[in-house]
């Protein structure tokens, strides 16, 4: 960033405007966030789909019942499948805009992370797969 450019974001944030630039950060930080999100909600959707059928197999119930939670868990999954798909065109759009505004903006990383919120020391999970 130069030096000027860097003069009027602080400027900007003093006098409690949001610059271009700073949008841009806070714009980007979220989309990452919501993109990690997405790939977490499908994760933990997995996991419960494997326990629920475990469960059942090892307790010796029929092996159909419950089937109509199983089919409703997975019309979830495909609707966070679809969400990602819609936040994937929002993302594209959005770079388009940076281009279009101010030039562009930093390459996208290769992997989304999500923060752990009840990591106290503010850490952050381990990285996981990025749809470009």
């Amino acid at each position: 960033m130069t030096n000027t450019k860097h003069n009027n974001t602080v400027r900007a944030a003093v006098a409690g405007a949001m610059t271009p630039a700073v949008a841009q950060l806070r714009v980007t930080r979220d989309l990452h966030e919501a993109e990690a999100a997405l790939d977490e909600a499908l994760i933990r959707q997995a996991n419960l789909l494997s326990s629920m059928v475990s469960a059942r197999r090892e307790a010796g119930l029929p092996p159909f019942l419950g089937q109509d939670a199983l089919m409703r868990l997975l019309k979830s999954q495909q609707a966070t499948i679809d969400a990602g798909g819609e936040l994937a065109r929002v993302h594209g759009r959005l770079s388009a805009i940076a281009v279009e505004t101010m030039g562009g903006n930093d390459e996208c990383p290769k992997t989304a992370t999500l923060v752990n919120p009840a990591d106290a020391s503010g850490g952050v999970m381990a990285p996981l797969a990025h749809a470009a």
